[in-house]
């Protein structure tokens, strides 16, 4: 081949090389000092043109080596109506730039940030592999990189707009179906395209606002409550552990006599449930790790000396062994169990799983102040530590909440009623574990007897609790199937059999039963919190988000 020669004429390379000769234009150069006014990238895709190529996620793949199983942009397949009279549709799928991005709130560790010029970008380095992320993003556009444990995702190939480029998808797409510019620039074609053309948003009753508009898409390609979940794609296989979700999703939508307008044939595949057993543990750890010292607090406060059970030594022993236990699953839920200490020195304020840290690390410390007051009888001393012991007994049961509330993705543990249940299952894990160990121990008749009085009374409150949780109005769909799979779906043996009979209403039975009926009703008190949380934990995280 002659390389001094002309290249031979080609339409394809003729346009492409136009449009990156264009791209400062559509794209500024943040450097240029004209530049000095507000900018918002944002992306239009075109689905009318789209053809499904998949051009996009090969680009993007190889403009920033993303791993085998990962996609940072990705083309789902979803198919409209009944033969003969069908249509497929292509939707184009991606991180969406949020202006209010919730990513970015929960992250604990600034490793997710929104640029000057509204990219949501990433910094590697900072990131822990807590997986909140992707708990917090509504439109699954997250992952765990394989290679280096940390998350990622679309940054709009942020190194080559800074240097007047645009994204690697843009100038590969043969349609030109991916807009992408400046919405605050009035000339760009994108302001223009968003100003006056019908264009539509994903989720937007998140209130993220995303800066990812779709032009001419059926609502329902878009919109996973509203398609049939399949557990055969048409030219591809599902993983198997994404088939047991469709199986529980798509028997809550038989129950619902829900078709769906519309069914998927192709998708990338997904992370199913970031968050695991471990999370659920944490939970239950947690809530024995504040309980007992609630208990303690409440009892030093209504003058019951050191010498009592109730607030001697035992209460901040539990209470620091089951809080290792709890930093412990948090460590090691972690990709990164190596840079757990970022959340302490490059904490993000924001994030709940900040808060939480330093809560959690404070009632350590009161902790082992009340376990030294004990030990040296100190009524005193106990009684002055009460009050800061009742609040961050407290937070420590319930920061979770507020954690939870972040994770904007997944609708169902927005609940408001997670609060006061998360404060009711430290009651009720508190008292079964000083049961336990009073009786084991040989605790003194009137502690044991007060504890009887608090378990029954959080074992009813917990009961009032879950009934006014499944039995009311759900804020949307994906939360109302979140609680069908719970007390109908796959999840309700362990819900009614484990959760609610063997957990409150056989443990209220054996009450009246000897300290032996006092023992096994705390024991299964305990296991029925347990499973609770777990099947909570998993329910939240089955409802599909793209």
């Amino acid at each position: 081949m002659n390389l001094d020669g002309p290249w031979p004429s080609n339409d394809v390379v003729a346009r492409e090389d136009a449009r990156i000769s264009e791209a400062p234009a559509a794209i500024p150069q943040r450097t240029k000092p004209e530049r000095n006014a507000s900018v918002r990238y944002g992306f239009v895709i075109d689905q009318r043109t789209c053809i499904g190529c998949h051009a996009c996620t090969v680009a993007c793949k190889e403009e920033n080596r993303v791993p085998l199983g990962a996609f940072r942009t990705w083309v789902k397949y979803v198919e409209r109506g009944h033969y003969p009279d069908t249509r497929r549709y292509f939707s184009v799928l991606r991180c969406n730039h949020c202006d209010d991005a919730p990513c970015v709130t929960i992250c604990p560790t600034v490793a997710l940030y929104r640029r000057s010029d509204g990219i949501v970008d990433f910094d590697g380095e900072r990131c822990i592999g807590c997986k909140s992320c992707m708990q917090g993003c509504p439109y699954d556009a997250l992952y765990i990189d394989p290679d280096t444990n940390t998350a990622a995702k679309c940054n709009y190939c942020a190194h080559r707009v800074e240097v007047g480029l645009e994204p690697a998808c843009v100038i590969v797409c043969p349609e030109q179906a991916i807009i992408a510019g400046d919405l605050d620039d009035p000339d760009a074609p994108i302001a223009r395209l968003v100003a006056t053309e019908p264009v539509q948003v994903r989720k937007a009753e998140q209130g993220t606002r995303p800066k990812v508009f779709y032009l001419g898409a059926d609502a329902a390609t878009l919109t996973p409550s509203m398609q049939s979940q399949t557990e055969h794609y048409a030219f591809a296989t599902r993983p198997a552990a994404e088939v047991d979700l469709v199986r529980m999703v798509s028997a809550i939508q038989k129950m619902e006599h829900d078709d769906g307008l519309s069914r998927p044939v192709y998708d990338a595949p997904h992370m199913p449930r970031p968050w695991g057993w471990k999370v659920s543990a944490y939970l239950w750890t947690k809530s024995i790790a504040s309980g007992v010292m609630l208990i303690a607090g409440l009892a030093a406060l209504l003058g019951i000396p050191a010498s009592s059970f109730l607030v001697g030594v035992m209460p901040p022993i539990v209470a620091l062994l089951f809080l290792t236990l709890t930093t412990g699953l948090l460590v090691f839920d972690l990709k990164r169990p190596d840079r757990f200490h970022y959340i302490l020195f490059r904490g993000n304020r924001t994030s709940w799983l900040v808060w939480g840290a330093w809560i959690l690390m404070a009632y350590g410390l009161i902790g082992v102040g009340w376990l030294a007051g004990a030990h040296a009888g100190g009524t005193g001393l106990l009684r002055a530590l009460a009050v800061p012991m009742l609040l961050l007994a407290a937070g420590t049961a319930g920061y979770s909440a507020f954690l939870f509330g972040q994770a904007e993705g997944r609708d169902f543990w927005q609940s408001p009623l997670l609060l006061p249940r998360l404060l009711v299952a430290a009651l009720v894990a508190g008292a079964a574990a000083l049961l336990i160990g009073g009786i084991v121990a040989g605790g003194d008749g009137p502690s044991l007897r007060a504890l009887v009085a608090i378990l029954i009374v959080a074992l009813v409150l917990d009961a009032a609790l879950l009934f006014a949780e499944f039995s009311g109005a759900h804020a949307n769909v994906d939360a109302a199937r979140a609680a069908r799979l719970i007390t109908r779906g796959a999840f309700r043996a362990r819900f009614w059999g484990g959760a609610v009979i063997a957990g409150i209403v056989v443990p209220l039975v054996l009450m009246g039963f000897g300290p032996l009926g006092v023992l096994i009703a705390a024991v299964l008190a305990l296991a029925g919190l347990w499973m609770y949380e777990d099947v909570w934990v998993k329910a939240g995280q089955s409802i599909p988000l793209s």
